[in-house]
């Protein structure tokens, strides 16, 4: 039986916040404001965590300031929580919040991605204080990641959390030199889901279908998918995934499907 709250399933899910791609500023990506915009539409919040200097949880997507950070530059690692705390996002006045402060404000699902574009950097640290925040939130909460160690840990340390494996088709050879040829296969096929104790899973959108996650989703496990960008890829995506994260536009909340014998 999965751990992943049902919510999951019936209501969209805001990739990194109800962030406004118009005007950025606004409500940035990642921010307090996309957080509590999403929530008063009646969204949840995909969002994504990195390791500060001091072992603190930063709600950041890049592991680099440089795209989002005007006038800063270099990995999020190499500074502390107070410094990141300071920085304007986007040329705006949103900072840069701390997961704890995020938790605070979000009242609808919350899906947590634990990044880790830097296999230099250890599991444990980050994973562990995600762990020490998660009862902390206010309404369902689940954590995922595309890296199966991250999964691992949870299933070891915090294993009454859901935890979700990330994927995709892994066709871009080039942008995965990292990453093996058989290695790449062996994530996007989903193979290690089961050793995992793995909940749910969330695929990319535009490697749909997968007979990975066909065969998943006979079995009852939830699948969720990123990122959509129109209504029209939302439609399509539903096809083969249980619900989307969505950005760019007002995803429809589909309708709550029949119950047996109705």
């Amino acid at each position: 039986m999965t751990r992943l709250h049902p919510d999951f399933r019936g209501m969209p899910i805001a990739h990194r916040g109800l962030h406004d791609l118009n005007d950025p500023a606004r409500a940035p990506e990642n921010s307090r404001a996309a957080a509590r915009a999403a929530c008063a539409a009646g969204y949840g919040v995909e969002t994504d965590v990195q390791i500060s200097s001091d072992g603190e949880a930063m709600v950041f997507h890049d592991d680099c300031l440089d795209r989002l950070v005007p006038g800063h530059a270099g990995p999020v690692r190499a500074r502390s929580a107070a410094e990141l705390g300071r920085m304007t996002l986007m040329g705006g006045t949103e900072t840069i919040p701390t997961l704890a402060e995020l938790m605070e404000l979000v009242d609808t699902p919350l899906l947590i991605e634990i990044k880790r574009q830097h296999i230099d950097v250890g599991v444990g640290p980050l994973e562990r204080r995600v762990a020490e925040l998660l009862p902390r939130a206010r309404g369902p909460v689940a954590v995922m990641s595309f890296d199966p160690r991250v999964i691992a840990w949870f299933r070891d340390n915090a294993p009454q959390w859901a935890r979700g494996l990330v994927s995709y088709g892994y066709g871009n050879a080039e942008a995965l030199a990292s990453l093996s040829e058989e290695e790449r296969g062996r994530l996007s096929r989903l193979e290690d889901f089961d050793a995992l104790g793995a909940d749910f899973v969330s695929f990319g959108a535009r490697d749909f279908p997968s007979p990975a996650c066909a065969a998943l989703r006979a079995r009852g496990v939830p699948v969720l998918c990123w990122t959509t960008r129109s209504q029209e890829e939302d439609d399509r995506a539903r096809e083969h995934a249980d619900n989307v994260t969505f950005e760019g536009y007002a995803a429809r909340r589909p309708a709550p499907a029949a119950r047996p014998g109705a």
